[in-house]
């Protein structure tokens, strides 16, 4: 399996988590009916449908990518669906939108822009905010936290103390290119009535096999290079616990329970 593959099978496979998360936060932004947005780094397409369906059926959504790849197959997915006609896709970077000034009734983007410190920076929000008409939002979608080895706290805090678990942020970094402190760059960006919410998701064994599924890809992308940081006896913890293929596998406990957040940052062009 090439990387571009396991990328795609990851978004697939996780999208069982963060769609009632995606939803609820449309609930809150209350998307104009019929009205025209931009998803920046839409990656495979799944939120876009569910962008397509807050603004109904005269909206339009463009979801804008850097990867060919990822775009080819967002637009099997759409063609699938029957959207064609109200999603559409264009290779493009986040840094520089090939899109003119206020083409766009609202923007969103989830765990792309604002996340990671390259894409949180004031060249970033000045481009987001500058496709915006007057009047319209920018809306960023980050993971922000997750509890997903009940009864263990020590060993999951000393995973999310690795580097790998602090992730996309790192040492040295400007505290303010972390995702928690993306109203810093909404507000210098000019934009007005900052707003933050944070979403909750959860699971509670017995799994379906999308959530389980969805689950082993969690620990995969979340954990997969941690494991180097522990110490030996974490590490064995570590194996017992979050591999698959352990007769100790956490999720296979008929009383699991694990929860993961989402924070939901938006703002208004003047």
């Amino acid at each position: 399996m090439t990387d571009m593959e396991s990328t795609i099978r990851l978004m697939t496979e996780s999208q069982p988590l963060m769609k009632p998360i995606v939803k609820q936060a449309l609930e809150i932004l209350r998307l104009k009916p019929d009205s025209r947005g931009l998803d920046a780094g839409c990656g495979i397409g799944l939120q876009a449908l569910l962008l397509a369906a807050a603004v109904g059926s005269e909206g339009h959504i463009t979801g804008l990518d850097i990867s060919p790849e990822l775009l080819a197959h967002a637009g099997e997915i759409v063609r699938a669906a029957g959207l064609k006609d109200r999603v559409v896709f264009r290779r493009g970077n986040v840094t520089k939108i090939p899109f003119k000034d206020g083409t766009f009734d609202w923007v969103w983007s989830s765990c792309c822009a604002g996340y990671s410190p390259e894409l949180n920076t004031p060249p970033v929000y000045q481009e987001l905010t500058r496709v915006i008409r007057p009047g319209g939002i920018l809306a960023l979608l980050v993971w922000t936290s997750e509890r997903l080895l009940p009864g263990h706290p020590r060993l999951e805090a000393r995973l999310q103390a690795t580097a790998a678990g602090i992730a996309p942020f790192t040492q040295g970094s400007d505290p303010n290119s972390h995702f928690m402190r993306i109203p810093v760059r909404l507000r210098r960006a000019g934009l007005e009535e900052i707003r933050a919410c944070t979403i909750a998701g959860e699971v509670l064994a017995p799994l379906s096999g999308e959530t389980r599924r969805a689950m082993e890809t969690l620990f995969d992308m979340r954990w997969k290079d941690a494991e180097a940081g522990l110490n030996t006896e974490d590490k064995a913890l570590f194996q017992r616990l979050c591999r698959p293929d352990s007769p100790e596998w956490l999720i296979n406990d008929p009383d699991y329970y694990g929860f993961y957040t989402c924070t939901l940052f938006w703002g208004r062009k003047p």
